[in-house]
């Protein structure tokens, strides 16, 4: 068998203070800090093969929090999807002494556009609730000049069908760091889920989730650590 973790970065600065993150590059805050940490503590005992990280500080801070609770004697090598720093990381170290973590900015969340920065409840006042619900909550509506649900899945699933699938079809352990919405594509792939009900699930903070799979790549569990 084989075994796909996934956890939302720990609460962001803007989660804190209610504001659309989307690709703007903010830090954990200190509760963000501590949700990393616990999620941590929850996958001490399982041996990781691999890590797969977007490019964001949010969601890079909790996977090194995250993997700092860990007793890996490893060291953390972060290979870059960038054509010049992967030909100029190579190295001819022992590949054994080393947990592989991949960057990637198809992970990264939803780009929401012009709403990026604004406060959530004032802009319920400026365009109305159920406008902004539209926004958010929908599969196939963007944001002005943002992403939707579906642009983000349309991205983020051929990452993990080239990259993270084919690792899991090994019986590898892997570990996915990234962002509501990138996870919540990623999930409704594995799980199969429909595209006008996906837009309802929602993916706590700093929480993993660990699916289970054979390594025909059949889905056979889904639990909450």
């Amino acid at each position: 068998m084989s075994q796909l973790i996934l956890i939302r970065h720990g609460q962001s600065q803007w989660n804190l203070e209610n504001r659309f993150t989307g690709w703007v590059d903010v830090p954990l805050s200190p509760k963000g800090i501590q949700e990393a940490i616990s999620a941590g503590k929850k996958l001490q005992g399982i041996r990781l093969d691999a890590g797969y990280v977007s490019h964001m500080l949010r969601a890079i801070q909790t996977l090194y929090y995250v993997l700092g609770e860990l007793t890996d004697p490893r060291t953390l090598i972060i290979h870059h999807e960038e054509a010049r720093i992967r030909d100029w990381e190579r190295h001819s170290g022992k590949m054994d002494t080393e947990l592989p973590i991949y960057q990637s900015v198809e992970l990264a969340e939803r780009y929401y556009g012009d709403l990026q920065g604004l406060n959530k409840d004032e802009t319920r006042k400026k365009y109305g609730e159920a406008q902004v619900h539209l926004w958010r909550r929908s599969y196939d509506v963007r944001p002005p000049g943002g992403e939707s649900l579906k642009d983000t899945c349309e991205r983020t699933i051929p990452y993990y069908q080239s990259f993270i699938e084919p690792e899991l079809r090994k019986g590898k352990t892997l570990l996915v760091v990234a962002h509501g919405n990138s996870l919540r594509s990623i999930v409704k792939y594995v799980e199969n889920i429909p595209d006008e009900t996906i837009p309802s699930l929602e993916i706590p903070t700093g929480v993993p989730l660990l699916y289970t799979f054979k390594t025909d790549g059949t889905f056979i569990d889904k639990r909450t650590l």
